[in-house]
């Protein structure tokens, strides 16, 4: 066993954090909590609290993940310190949970709201994401 397996063992609890707590966090909370099931305590929050957006809704169900049910949330809201990992998917939301004095990995992750065009054109942006988050998480926790 590697000691990054160990080590991902022993995580209980993990943070995910992006912007606004609408697309790529919720996405990683949604894939997180499917794949770690009841082994590990998973949230998500951002920088600043947005809205869930319909896209990232829209292709977690097509991959039979369900929709985390709550509002997006930021950083006020959760008490950092009962994780045992934040996981990063901006450099603003790594920067503010460094504030908070957690353990923070950094995961650039691509915002798919930057991509324009059809709607098939951006929906594929967003798939691209939550494959990129799964395969992550499968080979960093599973």
């Amino acid at each position: 066993m590697t000691e990054e397996r160990g080590e991902a063992d022993r995580i209980r609890a993990i943070l995910f954090a992006c912007n606004m707590n609408s697309v790529r966090s919720p996405m990683a909370e949604a894939i997180a909590r499917k794949l770690l099931r009841d082994r590990v305590r998973v949230d998500s929050c951002g920088v600043y609290e947005g809205i869930l957006d319909p896209f990232a809704a829209e292709v977690l169900r097509e991959a039979d993940i369900p929709v985390p049910s709550r509002d997006p949330q930021d950083f006020s809201k959760v008490e950092t310190g009962s994780y045992d990992l934040v996981i990063a998917l901006t450099p603003e939301a790594a920067a503010e949970a460094r504030r908070h004095d957690v353990r923070v990995e950094f995961w650039d992750t691509e915002n798919p709201t930057n991509v324009r065009g059809s709607r098939e054109a951006v929906l594929e942006a967003y798939r691209a994401v939550r494959d990129e988050l799964e395969a992550r998480i499968r080979a960093r926790f599973c």
